[in-house]
């Protein structure tokens, strides 16, 4: 299914990389360079490294899944995986995470320990080091040779922690892709198994969230998992260090911290939940959306844009709600990193100086790194492993239950008994079933086959059907609509499992479904389906399939990129590759869901006689159809009604039994009561699309398919080069105005002023203690006593001071830091909230151009993954930038005015850094847009894949597509692993030089301090300290930024859609505006009209002339590519056009499109309608009376349904009949002037055929209708018949004086159908013009 032909990658560089450039990832730098100088390409993208394969971990997990559900049904006593699936859901279920376990387990427990060591060992020994340090300047007992150990040993712990930490996370991180990786195969497997009533449970939206959002909580939730039980371990350990230290006065402010934890709990706790709801909220403005991308043509003409905004505003809505609760929480959350620390200090040192103590540099700065160590544990890595953890496990209880969804019968042979069967077989205790697939068998026998698609069904949709088919017969299977021929079809696909009964069928089986499924790849892909090139057998079956003439109107013959579901082809052109696929495949059995009814009269006689009757000759041929000129030919004809074979023998026989063909037949649909391949609309347009031909403007100049020239395919849009200051600004407005950003940024600046004059106080307060306790010890030697008391006197008062300003930060830190939280995720929502409903106006309001050139995939892949990254990941990554940019610069103030020196290694370190980022973010921001490019055709495959199901599984191509799966798995996974490299690798390049400055502040003190030390104490130790935290936080930031800046694509990728190119203004200039009753007369006139479908190219229609007179029945016919929907396209005004269009004198291009859009209604030829009730879709906009409504459902027999009834997404609850109909019923209950009837009547079988007819007769006696036909019998009886050609319009008169001419385009078209249907049509020609020329007698 893939357009591009696999190029083999370059070798990974990972792959053969030395220990130590692993260690140092020194094996990323190429990439950076490359980056550096020149925007990355997918191109340069290497092939994956074996252990993150899609295909091998995938069968990994496959293989523990499939033990998973053996182990369960051994312990349930249950033999049957496909039986119980109904078990599963209600009881105890297998559990996807015990197969996790078992595939990645041990891996993760072994970096857990290695992380522990390296987290219990070095964390501890450093503010031990630490400590020893800072007594050489607050006591002269310390010799300097020990100074130095003790400095060595503070940088040697840090230098341990870079080498461990860093390929730590890159292991834990490759982990977490595999595991995504990993769940993404199996539930594509798993999608390919699926059973009809699954997939009418399970929407594309639903899916395709468990393929973004779900699997993508496993690259995050394995980073904090091991501190879940490290955490705590290492409080144990600290607080009994720190105890040994300050006495009771420790247990206090531990106490405090871990006061946080349950409180941080119950959030998690809360958050999970919350991404519970979450989850179903954005599943359902998902489904909503591509709901509407899928049915975008229907919206615009039926003018539904604004009631369907509002849906999806309200869906929104919903889902922003719960999103903006769990953002307080992480609000909430962030704002304890800003005061937890130092809440627990303040209340040790409050109760160390309370019980009489006094505070020493040594002990404060030594109590101050345990608590950023225990902070960092406890309060950051602690709570977000509790939340990680909490969603991770949300999302995978959504994949089992996905996981659990009823699957299709294998394929092998299989017997089961059944006492469910009623009277299907002579002997009830006998009744069972069985499916015999044998390689050798040539022939389809069903006996006593029962069938229905629902367990709570009470009747079965097939009964006691026995057919016994032989090899080479060609069988007709004739019924009127809900007759049960698609569920036959199905039975014998296995896609409808039977209850009762035997059937024994070859193992090939070739399938050509009613609508046809086509990928997005070129057309020669979609006929070879993955099979050999054989170019003799290929050239003969595009013969047959007559192809031949469409590939030399193709601009790259076979070779022509077709869209997404074949949305640039003509319905008749989608038809023949379909089938031309079936043909192609070889099989001994073929199924044809009615393949004839999308094509013209001429095209399907030739299709019949030279491919299905000639060149399938000595095949099993099964025909669903209702076309009675073919009925003749064929060896059986099988009638079914209401799901029993009525009646079965040739048509003579048949005839002579008295069965009336007239009933039956012409050109009825299959009826389906889950929809043929999924539970999606199988076309985004409601109506036919414009035929590739068209739309190429006839290239006819020797472009056939076997020319070198390959075509471009759009390839989704892609920024270059950095970010720029408008995306930024553009989401702070989205936020807010200007005074909402700077009262924020104000409450920003506030909470670090008070956390920051918190941090240098306490070194003040140190200091003056020590110069206190050093005044103190001169006073006494010289027994000055007056001066002790004075002097004593203000230590008390300076100390109970200290404590109320010490206090009084402390609280204005926390009171602050929550308000600023909360009123900054309350700004994100904001901009969330607008950034989508811009994105979702302006793609409702984009040129059909727009639909036609991308693939829904992509612009669901904007709806998904990238506004779930703007709601949920953009604030955090946001706070966290801003928090760590005022967090530093706080940092560097407090150390300069400890040291002043040391803002000149601080600057330097400020340099370097910059430019290291420099270089980091211009290769990164480049990998991250690839890894958004390539995670595109992963979504566009798997819902490609739901579609078309049946047709997937009856070529047995599951294999193939699960093979390509893979390869765009792959893709996407060596963009993401060079992502995680480059991060981890900035990450420790940047350690590296903090380092250094560690090693450069911690000298510089011993070098610059001279014998008479004491009293520096605070200032050493708040510079250590702070440098310390500086460095870990300096890379943190620089990271931080970087991945604000990936983030920010997402707002660039979603800004790109707001701005397309729209179509002209829905309402009218007041001057401008037409009358409320206008048309009253419908009169049409088209003068020079144009049109072509893109900026460029060649017109598609040429200087169209011609009038529409009022309540004129206008029949328009032409050979597949003619231009017949281009001229609704016209009329609709769905693509560009010069000329004008004029309807009652008034130009169409000069008025709001909802002003003549809903002035005209429309019978599409593929029935649009939307998840909701009957009278959602009847009047969306809710504008009539009931009594409207119910008339409509009378008028169309569809009363019983009743108003309240639901319809399924795409309908597929009701067959093609009724959907037809309830399009009809739309249009009567809008009452236009004007109809077009777009193949409308094509899917459904005769009797509704005759029905929609006398309907439109009766009920638009005084409108204009125009009605593209394929069908001329359709049309005969029409006032005038235009006959387009090459768009042009070649004939148009009253078809009984185009009839005259012997030579005409339409006598040609009417030859095609046969001698009997000419004569009968050119009758009804007759009649009608001389009925037509006596009335107009009669009144003159």
């Amino acid at each position: 299914m893939d357009s591009k032909v696999a190029v083999e990658k370059r070798k990974n560089p990972r792959e053969g990389a030395n220990p130590f450039s692993a260690l140092t990832f020194t094996w990323v730098l190429k990439t950076f360079l490359l980056g550096y100088k020149r925007d990355l390409e997918v191109d340069d993208l290497s092939r994956p490294l074996k252990e993150h394969k899609s295909s091998i971990i995938g069968a990994k997990l496959s293989t523990a899944w499939e033990n998973e559900l053996e182990r369960f049904n051994k312990k349930h006593g249950s033999s049957n995986k496909s039986e119980n699936f109904g078990y599963y859901k209600k009881r105890e279920t297998p559990s996807l995470r015990r197969a996790l376990i078992k595939v990645f387990g041990a891996r993760i427990a072994l970096y857990g320990i290695a992380l522990a060591i390296m987290e219990i060992l070095l964390r501890v020994l450093q503010p031990l080091a630490l400590g020893r340090l800072l007594r050489y300047f607050s006591s002269n007992n310390m010799s300097k040779t020990e100074a130095y150990l003790y400095a060595s040993g503070v940088i040697l712990c840090s230098a341990v922690n870079i080498f461990v930490i860093h390929p730590y996370m890159m292991a834990i991180f490759h982990t977490g892709m595999k595991m995504r990786v990993s769940c993404c195969s199996l539930i594509y497997r798993k999608a390919l198994k699926l059973s009809k009533t699954a997939l009418g449970e399970t929407t594309v939206g639903q899916a395709v969230n468990l393929l973004s959002n779900d699997v993508g909580r496993f690259d995050t939730a394995l980073i904090f998992l091991h501190y879940l039980w490290i955490g705590p371990l290492e409080t144990i350990i600290i607080t009994y260090l720190m105890y040994q230290q300050v006495g009771l006065a420790a247990i206090f402010g531990v106490a405090v911290l871990l006061m946080f934890i349950p409180l941080q709990g119950w959030l998690g706790k809360k958050s999970s939940s919350l991404r519970f709801r979450t989850a179903v909220r954005t599943d359902e403005r998902v489904r909503l959306t591509n709901e509407i991308i899928r049915g975008i043509q229907a919206i615009k003409m039926y003018t539904w844009e604004l009631p369907f905004s509002d849906l999806i505003q309200k869906a929104r809505k919903r889902e922003i709600n719960v999103i903006r609760q769990t953002s307080y929480i992480r609000g909430v959350i962030m704002s304890f990193i800003m005061f937890a620390t130092r809440l627990a200090l303040f209340v040790t040192i409050l109760a160390y100086v309370l019980d009489d103590h006094l505070i020493t540099a040594e002990t404060v700065f030594m109590l101050t790194a345990y608590y950023n160590i225990l902070r960092q544990n406890m309060t950051v890595f602690f709570p977000q492993g509790i939340a990680q953890i909490a969603e991770a496990h949300v999302s995978i209880r959504r994949l089992q239950e996905f996981m659990m969804n009823d699957e299709i019968q294998s394929t092998k042979s299989s017997t089961h008994k059944n006492t469910n069967c009623k009277d299907a077989q002579k002997n009830e205790n006998e009744s069972q079933i069985h499916t015999v697939n044998e390689d050798d068998n040539k022939s389809v026998i069903l006996e006593g086959v029962n069938a229905k698609w629902l367990e709570s069904d009470n009747e079965d949709t097939l009964q006691n059907i026995n057919i016994n088919i032989k090899a080479g017969q060609l069988i007709a299977v004739v019924g009127q609509v809900g007759a049960g021929k698609s569920s036959l079809l199905n039975v014998i696909l296995k896609e409808l499992q039977i209850n009762c009964g035997k059937m024994l069928l070859p193992n090939k089986i070739a399938y050509a479904s009613q609508e046809p499924w086509l990928f997005a790849g070129s057309v020669r892909q979609n006929i070879l389906f993955g099979r050999p090139m054989d170019y003799r057998k290929y050239d003969q079956v595009i013969k047959v399939c007559q192809l031949k003439r469409d590939f030399t109107l193709l601009p790259y013959g076979d070779k022509t990129i077709v869209g997404e579901r074949g949305i640039s082809l003509s319905g008749g052109q989608r038809a023949r590759i379909n089938l031309a696929r079936a043909v192609y495949a070889d099989a001994p059995v073929y199924l044809f869901d009615d393949p004839l009814s999308a094509v013209d009269a001429h095209v399907g006689k030739h299709m019949f006689e030279e491919c299905i009757d000639k060149y399938l000759r000595g095949r099993i041929r099964i025909l669903v159809t209702h076309q009675i000129q073919f009925l003749h030919n064929v060896d059986k004809i099988i009638v079914l009604k209401d799901g029993k074979i009525e009646a079965e023998g040739t048509y003579d026989q048949l005839q002579s039994m008295g069965v009336d063909f007239g009933r039956l037949l012409e050109s009825a649909p299959t009826v389906k009561p889950d929809d043929e391949s999924s539970s999606v609309p199988q076309s985004r347009s409601a109506s036919r699309h414009p035929s590739i031909s068209s739309m190429s403007s006839f290239m006819t100049n020797d472009t056939t398919g076997w020319g070198e020239n390959t075509p471009e395919e759009v390839d989704e849009g892609r920024s270059k080069g950095s970010i720029g200051g408008d995306v930024y600004m553009s989401y702070l407005k989205a936020g807010g105005n200007y005074c909402v950003i700077f009262v924020i940024m104000l409450l920003y600046i506030a909470t670090q002023l008070g956390a920051s004059g918190g941090d240098w106080f306490i070194a003040y307060w140190v200091n003056l203690e020590e110069t206190n306790r050093t005044t103190s010890s001169i006073v006494n030697t010289t027994n000055n006593n007056s001066t002790i008391t004075s002097d004593s006197s203000n230590i008390v008062l300076a100390r109970s001071m200290c404590v109320y300003i010490f206090t009084g930060l402390t609280v204005f830190t926390i009171i602050v830091s929550v308000i600023r939280s909360f009123a900054f995720f309350e700004m994100c929502m904001q901009a969330s909230k607008r950034l989508h409903d811009a994105m979702f106006r302006s793609i409702s309001r984009a040129t059909m151009y727009f639909f036609n050139t991308n693939t829904s995939g992509r612009v669901l892949n904007r709806f998904s993954k990238d506004m779930g990254a703007i709601d949920e990941l953009l604030p955090v990554a946001l706070i966290d930038c801003i928090q760590i940019g005022l967090s530093l610069l706080g940092i560097i103030v407090v150390v300069a005015i400890a040291n002043p020196w040391l803002l000149i290694p601080t600057g330097i370190i400020g340099i370097v850094f910059y430019f290291l980022r420099v270089i980091y973010v211009s290769t990164s921001r480049s990998i991250k847009r690839l890894e958004g490019i390539t995670r595109s055709p992963v979504f566009n495959h798997f819902s490609a894949t739901l579609q078309g199901l049946a047709t997937i599984r009856s070529f047995d191509a599951n294999d193939v597509l699960i093979e390509e799966f893979d390869r765009h798995q792959d893709l996407h996974s060596s963009a993401w692993y060079i992502f995680i490299a480059s991060s981890r690798a900035f990450g420790f390049w940047l350690d590296i030089v903090c380092l250094f400055y560690i090693l450069l502040v911690t000298i510089s003190f011993l070098v610059m301090s001279d014998d008479s030390n004491s009293g520096e104490g605070g200032n050493v130790g708040l510079a250590i300290t702070q440098s310390i935290g500086l460095t870990g936080m300096f890379q943190w930031g620089m990271r931080q930024s970087a991945e604000l800046e990936n983030q920010m694509t997402s707002v660039e990728r979603v800004k790109e859609y707001t701005n397309l190119e729209s179509e002209p203004p829905m309402e009218s200039q007041p001057d401008k505006k037409p009358p409320n009753d206008w048309p009253q007369q419908a009169k049409i006139q088209f003068k020079n009209v144009y049109l072509s479908y893109a900026p460029m190219e060649q017109p598609v229609l040429k200087n169209l002339n011609l009038t529409i007179e009022p309540r004129e029945r206008i029949g328009i016919v032409g050979r597949t590519g003619a231009g017949k929907s281009s001229l609704m396209a016209a009329l609709f005004r769905l693509a560009r056009i010069e000329g004008v269009i004029e309807i009652d004198g008034i130009n169409t291009g000069e008025i709001g499109l909802h002003d003549f859009r809903s002035k005209i209604s429309i019978i599409p030829q593929e029935p649009f309608l939307f998840s909701g009730s009957l009278r959602k879709n009847l009047d969306p906009f809710e504008e009539y009376e009931d009594e409207v409504l119910w008339a409509a459902l009378e008028d169309v027999e569809l009363k019983e349904m009743g108003l309240e009834s639901h319809v399924n997404d795409g309908g597929t609850n009701l067959s093609v009949g009724q959907r037809q109909l309830v399009c009809l019923a739309r249009a009567i209950v809008k009452r236009n002037k004007i109809l077009v009837l777009d193949e409308a009547t094509a899917n459904v079988d005769s009797r509704t055929d005759e029905f929609i007819q006398k309907a439109i007769r009766r009920k638009f006696s005084d409108c204009t209708v125009l009605t593209i036909a394929h069908r001329l019998n359709t049309v005969m009886d029409s006032d005038r018949i235009l006959v387009m050609d090459a768009g042009s319009a070649v004939e148009f008169d009253h078809p009984h004086v185009l009839l005259q001419n012997k030579d005409g385009f339409l006598t040609n078209m009417l030859k095609e159908t046969g001698n009997t249907m000419t004569e009968i049509l050119t009758t009804i020609a007759k009649e009608n013009y001389e009925n037509r020329q006596s009335g107009s007698t009669t009144a003159l």
